[in-house]
C-alpha cells in the first residue's frame, strides 16, 4: 500500500482481509475506454524462509542456472542466492504491476482507467470469496502470474473440495473381530473408490481429475 502511494496511487488502501486496492484515473480524453484491472497474489510457500531474501541478477549462459530453459540464454535472470525462497510466485507479479503503474502515472502512454488489486491468497479457494468487486470496479482484468514469457491465458479452471471425517471404533486387536473399525482403513477404501484413470498423472488438457 505504501509503495503504491509513493508512486502516485492516491487512493491505495488495504482492507481488513489483507487485500490491497488502488486506482489510476484515465488519461484526459480516454475516460470512456474500458477499465482494465491488474491483479497479483501475495503469498509464498511456507517450506522455506521468507525473511532476509537476498536476490541477485545473473546473466544466464546456459549452464550457470539449473532448471532454466535454453531459450533464455543471454538473458538477465533474477534469482535467489540459494539460501532462501525468492518468492517470485507471485512477488514477481506484484513488482511487475507496480512498475507498470509507475510508467502509466509518469505519462509514458495514454490509457483508460486502471484498477489494481493485490490479494493475500491464490485466485482459487475461499480467499477469493472476499474479493471486493465493487471497490475494484474493472470491466476486464488480467492476473499477472507465473507462466511462459509473453503468454496470455484466457481461461481458468474451477474446482471443489470435499472433507471427510471418519469416526472409527477402537477395539483391542486381540478381540477385534466384527467390532474394530480402523478409520485410516476406511479413508483408504474411500480413496480407492475414485477412478484411477482420473488422477492428475493420467489426465491432460480438459480432462477432469481427482487430486
Amino acid at each position: 500500500t505504501e509503495e503504491l502511494r509513493m508512486i502516485g496511487v492516491a487512493d491505495a488502501q488495504r482492507d481488513l482481509n489483507g487485500y490491497v486496492y488502488g486506482h489510476i484515473p484515465a488519461t484526459p480524453g480516454f475516460e470512456n475506454e474500458p477499465v482494465i484491472g491488474l491483479i497479483a497474489h501475495m503469498d509464498t510457500s511456507p517450506d522455506a524462509p521468507g525473511k532476509n531474501v537476498n536476490p541477485k541478477i545473473v546473466k544466464y549462459d546456459g549452464k550457470n542456472l539449473p532448471m532454466i530453459d535454453d531459450r533464455y540464454i543471454g538473458e538477465e535472470m533474477i534469482v535467489s542466492d540459494g539460501t532462501t525462497l525468492l518468492g517470485a510466485d507471485d512477488k514477481a507479479g506484484v513488482a511487475e504491476i507496480v512498475s507498470a503503474c509507475e510508467r502509466l502515472i509518469n505519462g509514458e502512454v495514454n490509457h483508460g482507467a486502471v484498477s489494481i488489486c493485490f490479494t493475500p491468497d491464490e485466485e482459487i479457494g475461499s480467499g477469493a470469496d472476499r474479493f471486493d468487486y465493487e471497490l475494484f470496479a474493472a470491466d476486464f482484468a488480467y492476473t499477472v502470474d507465473g507462466g511462459e514469457l509473453g503468454g496470455i491465458e484466457y481461461e481458468n479452471f474451477n474446482a471443489a473440495s470435499a472433507r471427510f471425517e471418519v469416526q472409527g471404533k477402537n477395539i483391542h486387536p486381540g478381540s477385534a473381530k466384527d467390532k474394530m473399525l480402523n478409520a485410516l482403513q476406511v479413508v483408504c477404501e474411500i480413496n480407492a473408490m475414485l477412478p484411477p484413470v482420473q488422477r492428475p498423472e493420467h489426465t491432460e488438457g480438459y480432462e477432469g481429475f481427482y487430486h
